[in-house]
């Protein structure tokens, strides 16, 4: 096959990048996994935006790891005290920044309720923003870890 040269160089000029992009995430999920308790290759997460706020779901890949499903809701009750508290320490370690919406939300932490709600194979954390403000800072933090975390899930809001 005949490659035009200024694809080969358009190609080798992205390669490091998307090398760079691809060590970052797994930085990232290396760090995440220390700050979680769990491991990522062993679960799946999701960040779902709602209407009133928005989701935080991970649950363990097969049903029946159960040590994988207690770390999860574990965590996930220690994020909500935290959250609750205004503190968005773990989401800095994990991500090496402070994730966007989470100055806001932890100086509005007084209206922004966080509710864990355990499933069978992990833990959901519920978030319910009472004004604009805290749920546009929540939809901003939500964006963040559907992109960082590369999910998939949808970046819009999300009807129940």
């Amino acid at each position: 096959m005949n490659i035009p040269a200024f694809v080969t160089t358009l190609l080798l000029a992205a390669a490091p990048a998307a090398a760079q992009h691809s060590d970052q995430h797994a930085d990232m999920t290396r760090r995440g996994d220390a700050v979680m308790g769990f491991s990522h290759e062993k679960t799946t997460h999701h960040f779902r935006l709602r209407l009133d706020g928005g989701d935080i779901e991970i649950t363990a890949d097969d049903p029946h790891d159960e040590e994988s499903a207690s770390q999860i809701r574990g965590h996930l009750r220690h994020v909500t005290q935290m959250f609750g508290a205004g503190d968005f320490t773990a989401p800095f370690l994990i991500h090496s920044q402070d994730p966007p919406g989470t100055k806001v939300m932890a100086a509005r932490k007084a209206e922004i309720a966080y509710a864990v709600e355990p499933l069978p194979a992990g833990a959901r954390v519920r978030i319910v923003a009472k004004t604009p403000e805290a749920r546009a800072a929540v939809h901003e933090f939500l964006r963040f870890q559907i992109t960082d975390h590369r999910t998939g899930d949808p970046l819009t809001i999300q009807q129940p």
